[in-house]
């Protein structure tokens, strides 16, 4: 060889290419957010400019923030009821279509009544409530952090976050084993798993305070261990192995909910493959070719399950944008597709269809997630199919 030096040179540079571009590659993967900084974004834009609706809408969210900034926290030990474990940090809830039974006379076992809450599951002997009202202050101090740029809406959610999750005397255990029971018949359902699908509050706060800076080591290293023991929850325990072979909308916020969590904890590639199989799969059998979701129609409240359903299906497709797994263009050989899901319900909302399934609830605020979703998929997809339809809606309003 006439110039050995230079050929090592070569191959040195090589390598350092080929390093710089691994190292540069988990950068980008490190950057894959839940938290949709885009829209965060033009609203804040918004309010800047002066926006009249933008204005009121960011007057009325600093006051909600304003007044969580005086409460202490909230917490699963805060129920008056006690988990079959007799652990206080075991979430617990009652089936929301569970009554008492009226032929027996203690009222056990209760009896279901599918779309009629029972006022009893939403009260302080459970954690329903007080969860909500967290996920909830979550949100609010998110967002109101977000728009104001005033770290003490951040501090207040860390505070919160601390005292769910984390503080021993205060944290929740990282499992629903006692989700959804129902009284005199079981101590704790599959069910239950689907009252966390909110969860995502949590990760997309964790992200924002980790880009601002603010999230401190402890709190980081502590939430990433309680997702990552719940999430082997999810996938290994008898309920969460249950709720995954669901066959309705269960199902998919099941998924949701998992992947949203291993997607925090840079399981990328284990997210891919699971959008791949399973999530297909499920795309697949629960939306027909005509774009009817039986098990959804089924229902007292079939409109609402059916956009519930579908609103779960476009957030796994937007978690499968953000690492190249296409499900919205996705198509069986029959023609089974998330977007035929869509196009089935679009003449009920232009009042070119009566609905003609059981909806013994008013469909109303469906109606408006559904037409919410349908401009996030035109804007996430590049989906022109519903301009019509949307076209249609506005006219209607007016």
């Amino acid at each position: 060889m006439k110039h050995p030096l230079a050929f090592y040179k070569i191959i040195i540079l090589s390598l350092l290419v080929s390093l710089y571009s691994c190292a540069d590659n988990e950068k980008k993967i490190e950057k894959i957010h839940l938290i949709d900084y885009e829209n965060l974004e033009i609203q804040k834009t918004l309010i800047k400019n002066g926006d009249k609706q933008s204005i009121e809408n960011y007057d009325n969210l600093l006051a909600k923030a304003d007044n969580l900034l005086k409460v202490d926290g909230f917490s699963v030990t805060k129920k008056t009821g006690i988990p079959p474990s007799k652990s206080k940090h075991d979430y617990m809830s009652i089936g929301p279509y569970w009554w008492p039974n009226p032929n027996t006379p203690d009222g056990l076992p209760y009896i279901r009544k599918d779309g009629e809450i029972n006022p009893e599951t939403r009260n302080n002997f459970t954690d329903f409530v007080e969860k909500k009202n967290f996920i909830s202050a979550i949100r609010t101090l998110k967002i109101a952090f977000y728009y104001s740029d005033d770290v003490k809406y951040a501090h207040k959610n860390l505070v919160f976050i601390n005292t769910w999750f984390l503080n021993e005397n205060t944290k929740m255990n990282p499992n629903v084993n006692f989700g959804q029971y129902v009284p005199g018949q079981s101590e704790g359902r599959c069910f239950g798993i689907i009252e966390f699908d909110d969860l995502i509050e949590v990760v997309e706060f964790l992200e924002l305070a980790k880009d601002k800076s603010l999230l401190d080591k402890q709190t980081e290293q502590g939430m990433f261990n309680w997702f990552l023991e719940y999430s082997n929850w999810l996938k290994n325990s008898k309920l969460g192995i249950e709720e995954s072979t669901r066959k309705n909308n269960h199902a998919t916020h099941y998924d949701v909910q998992l992947l949203s969590i291993l997607m925090y904890l840079n399981k990328i590639e284990e997210v891919k493959n699971y959008l791949s199989t399973t999530t297909k799969a499920r795309i697949f059998s629960q939306i027909e070719p005509d774009g009817s979701q039986p098990l959804e129609l089924a229902r007292t409240k079939s409109f609402s399950y059916s956009v519930m359903n579908l609103h779960g299906f476009l957030e796994l497709a937007r978690l499968g944008q953000k690492i190249g797994i296409d499900l919205w263009n996705l198509s069986s050989e029959d023609g089974r597709s998330l977007k035929k899901g869509y196009e089935f319900m679009l003449p009920y909302i232009t009042n070119k269809k009566e609905w003609q399934f059981k909806q013994i609830k008013d469909k109303k605020p469906s109606e408006e997630k559904f037409i919410a979703d349908l401009k996030k998929a035109r804007k996430l997809f590049q989906e022109d199919a519903f301009d019509d339809a949307l076209y249609k809606v506005k006219k209607n309003k007016n």
